[in-house]
């Protein structure tokens, strides 16, 4: 069988600039969160390799878009670093960073190539996380001047702007679990985060319309579509339904719809960690929603009843209302221990056409991390990542179902481009296309899958 994709339909992968840019002497570059924490406790990443180094896209980005040109990208998202842009957050412009950006987005136009813009992709200035970052108001303030100042800059040349990518991520990983800079567990605190990101979501799609640009701003979210365990066990049905209220919907919905849901609203109260707020602000939700939604899909979730003692009740956290459930006979990533389902994609899509007005929307990152895939480079220096392959192909297939069934689909974005640096894990998990060797000058060699998602890009579908 032959999958055919609509004509125009985007193919292309994700990155973003903390992941990939690395730094280098003179750049004018600000310390983000990432910086400071590297410098800091090294310690707490993988191989001790930090945010200065990455892909070193500053320096190659030239023949890094005319590899991308070759696996078939008609389209490329990266984000502007605002500690670049702007290094202290607010204040005076960094004039280099102004020629690079310009250049890297002069590149991939002049290779046939759409840039996809993001804003904020996890890399708070250092200097704003000093006043509490997302905690404090005034950074809703200065990340708006930063939006302005990206809009005025490239707004000739970008006509797909996105606002935040997996904005519950900082809130998750910073406020709650642990895995991010502030490393706290205060469920008030992550609260009062996710409200002033939604906020300044809805602030840059204000003054995005107000200043008259062209082209479309959207919001990319990672959803994952919460599944209970026995979908006739009404306790479990409930867990799950408060899991996708936490994770999915508190910001889908508020971006969307222009509202939070009320039953997340009332689980907030219950847990007495409701945010601070002004007047205005229903007003500037309800009239600043998004035009495009970049939808990030890697896992289910997996939900039942909260079973387990709560051991420290007096301290509110999100799973206080369920349990995970590890559903037997799972498939699985077991270098990232993620559940793959590729259904999951097909099931998101669903609930955006039939509960979120069939918005535009796009598959904005998708992918498979895989350690030490060196043991696949075959001996005329080739990597065959076959696994890779058979993973966006599942995908594709269900993706290709919902845009049959009538879905506003409109591309799919492979995460990622090229190796890239991923946080705390830094290089452990291998992700792109295209692989970069740390030990040889940051050598690029695309892989099998490259090859095949070119093939793919080429003939607007596959055959399977």
């Amino acid at each position: 069988m032959f999958y055919q994709f609509p004509e125009k339909f985007w193919w292309g992968s994700a990155a973003s600039g903390p992941q990939t840019e690395g730094r280098v002497d003179g750049d004018g570059k600000g310390d983000s969160i990432w910086d400071m924490w590297y410098k800091k406790e090294p310690t707490m990443f993988f191989n001790q390799v930090g945010p200065e180094h990455t892909s070193e896209v500053y320096k190659h980005y030239k023949s890094d878009v005319a590899l991308m040109k070759k696996i078939g990208h008609n389209s490329f998202r990266t984000s502007i670093q605002w500690s670049r842009l702007i290094p202290d957050g607010v204040g005076e412009v960094n004039q280099k960073a102004v020629d690079f950006y310009n250049d890297y987005f002069d590149s991939l136009i002049a290779q046939g190539i759409e840039p996809f813009v993001n804003l904020y992709h996890f890399d708070m200035p250092n200097e704003l996380q000093k006043i509490g970052g997302w905690e404090n108001r005034q950074v809703v303030d200065a990340y708006v001047t930063f939006a302005k100042t990206c809009f005025e800059l490239f707004g000739a040349k970008i006509r797909k702007w996105f606002t935040h990518n997996e904005p519950i991520v900082p809130v998750e990983a910073g406020y709650l679990y642990q895995f991010h800079y502030p490393m706290l567990i205060d469920m008030k605190k992550a609260v009062q985060v996710a409200y002033h990101e939604a906020l300044s979501n809805a602030l840059a799609v204000q003054a995005f319309k107000a200043g008259g640009y062209q082209g479309e701003i959207g919001i990319i979210l990672n959803l994952t579509p919460s599944y209970p365990r026995d979908s006739n066990d009404a306790e479990d049905v409930l867990a799950a339904h408060r899991a996708d209220l936490f994770f999915n919907r508190s910001f889908l919905d508020v971006t969307v719809l222009g509202h939070y849901p009320q039953d997340l609203i009332d689980l907030i109260k219950e847990s007495y960690c409701m945010p601070e707020t002004e007047p205005d602000d229903a007003a500037i939700f309800a009239n600043n929603t998004i035009d495009l939604l970049g939808i990030n899909y890697y896992q289910p979730r997996r939900i039942k009843k909260k079973e387990s003692p709560i051991t420290n009740p007096e301290i509110p956290m999100p799973d206080h209302y369920f349990d995970i459930y590890e559903m037997p006979g799972r498939k699985m990533n077991p270098y990232r221990g993620w559940e793959i389902y590729e259904k999951g994609i097909y099931d998101l899509l669903i609930n955006v056409r039939d509960n979120y007005g069939n918005i535009s929307c796009y598959i904005s990152e998708n992918g498979m991390g895989v350690e030490n895939e060196e043991r696949f480079i075959q001996e005329d220096g080739s990597i065959q990542d076959d696994y890779r392959i058979e993973f966006v192909k599942d995908h594709l297939k269900y993706v290709h179902q919902a845009i049959q069934e009538g879905v506003n689909v409109k591309g799919y974005h492979m995460w990622t481009c090229m190796d890239n640096w991923s946080w705390c894990n830094a290089y452990k998990n291998r992700y792109g296309f295209i692989s970069v060797d740390l030990d040889n000058d940051y050598k690029r060699t695309i892989k099998a899958s490259g090859y095949w998602f070119a093939d793919t890009a080429m003939r607007n579908g596959f055959e399977d």
